[in-house]
């Protein structure tokens, strides 16, 4: 573990917003709508990425430590993640990126300036275990934000790089929970077996959590963190499963009827889930005992794999009551039904943003899945993966912004990212065997 104090209350506080638009007005060639947006507009636009991209760079450590370079690399690391933003090759700054001190006054800026730099992050150890690290805007020279940080261990390390990166993205666009959350999964372990894992979007910390004989497939996280619910397959039976992480225990539920497909959670925390109710599958909410509750979608259709918002208004699923399988969303509140999918004939594995403006869907093409996005307030629609191979089962994460998925573009299904607008995706390092189902929560602290 580590411990962390926040540097920023003894300087200048200035907004994201206006550091940002002071970084786009120190970009020559910007028009006055250009220098007047943030990053922040790139969450808030779900059509158009901005067009910006922030340049860091990072100058050399400072002090004496064993872990310097563990956790420089780390940080680099997890800012290679932010398609918004790129660093800055250290060999390009002139006079190199090694700086005698790590904090104003004192630091040589115009170096960076020469490479167009908008940020530049310090490091400074200030013991071997302990460490101070600062952003500022390099055309003004103004400090953004800095913490200091205990080191007790090298396994500490990834933590101080995650909690960093996060109050990062946070000063660039408001949210920075993609460094605090975790990435659940299914993941093949042999034939017939697969079993439910979990792992930071970044890597690391990846860690089995169920051991069971059968198919452990579609987890969701809880939105305290606290479980994992998720459709179980074994020879006999469906069930749902549940994994508790204070005491580490699985359970197993049956229902009446043999179909468990796709469970979610409500933000009460109680489970939305399609169970066998006659001769189709119809959307059922349990309580918190995981017990059924009530009747949430019911048609004459196969109606399955439910996902509610964060302010638990409406919820996405999909349907065959029009035939092929579509998406359609249902107002909780008012019962008030419309399509979201009207392109295609196969569209699948549909997820609200938590923010309740997008949905992310699969659609099958010529050439295998392909994933969109659909805008609830404009009804427009955007491919963001073209493969290789079929892409399937996206979710957003809890910022609305990234979207984990699987493909088999590599030859074999792995979880990859990208984000909102789409953009190149990257891999998520699950380690061997085929990966599926992804599924994002909140680390608890």
């Amino acid at each position: 573990m580590y411990s962390k104090v926040d540097l920023t209350a003894t300087k200048r506080r200035s907004s994201p917003f206006f550091i940002l638009v002071l970084a786009f007005m120190l970009c020559a060639g910007w028009s006055a709508a250009a220098q007047a947006a943030s990053l922040n507009s790139e969450f808030m636009d779900p059509v158009r990425p901005a067009a910006y991209r922030v340049r860091a760079a990072l100058a050399d450590p400072l002090g004496e430590s064993p872990y310097q370079r563990e956790l420089h690399e780390s940080i680099q690391h997890n800012l290679g993640f932010l398609p918004f933003l790129q660093i800055i090759d250290r060999n390009s700054v002139p006079g190199g990126s090694s700086l005698p001190v790590a904090s104003e006054p004192g630091i040589d800026f115009e170096r960076f300036r020469l490479v167009r730099a908008d940020n530049l992050i310090t490091c400074i150890w200030v013991a071997p275990n302990q460490v101070e690290l600062r952003a500022y805007e390099v055309g003004s020279g103004m400090f953004i934000f800095g913490a200091r940080f205990d080191v007790p261990n090298v396994s500490s390390l990834d933590g101080v790089a995650d909690e960093f990166c996060a109050q990062y993205m946070e000063k660039l666009t408001g949210r920075g929970d993609f460094f605090r959350s975790m990435i659940a999964f299914s993941k093949n372990n042999g034939p017939k077996r697969q079993d439910v894992w979990i792992v930071k979007p970044t890597g690391g910390s990846l860690r089995q959590v169920t051991n069971m004989q059968g198919n452990a497939i579609s987890p969701t996280w809880s939105h305290d963190g606290r479980f994992i619910v998720f459709s179980h397959i074994d020879e006999q039976s469906h069930a749902l499963g549940v994994w508790d992480s204070i005491n580490n225990r699985v359970q197993r539920l049956r229902f009446p009827g043999n179909t468990v497909i796709g469970p979610c959670f409500l933000p009460d925390n109680t489970v939305a889930v399609s169970l066998t109710d006659g001769r189709n599958p119809s959307i059922f909410q349990l309580d918190h005992s995981f017990r059924k509750k009530k009747t949430l979608i019911s048609s004459w259709a196969i109606d399955v794999s439910p996902s509610v918002d964060a302010s638990g208004t409406n919820m996405v699923y999909t349907s065959s009551r029009q035939g092929n399988p579509h998406i359609f969303m249902t107002n909780l509140k008012t019962n008030e039904t419309r399509r979201i999918s009207n392109d295609g004939k196969y569209n699948t594995d549909p997820h609200i943003s938590p923010d309740g403006t997008l949905v992310v869907f699969a659609r099958q093409m010529g050439s295998g899945h392909r994933i969109f996005v659909h805008d609830l307030r404009t009804n427009r629609e955007q491919q963001i993966s073209f493969g290789p191979g079929s892409d399937e089962q996206p979710e957003f994460a809890p910022d609305s912004y990234f979207i984990a998925f699987t493909s088999t573009r590599s030859g074999s299904k792995k979880i990859y990212l990208t984000t909102r607008h789409g953009g190149e995706a990257r891999q998520v390092d699950t380690g061997a065997g085929e990966a599926s189902f992804p599924t994002w929560g909140i680390r608890k602290p």
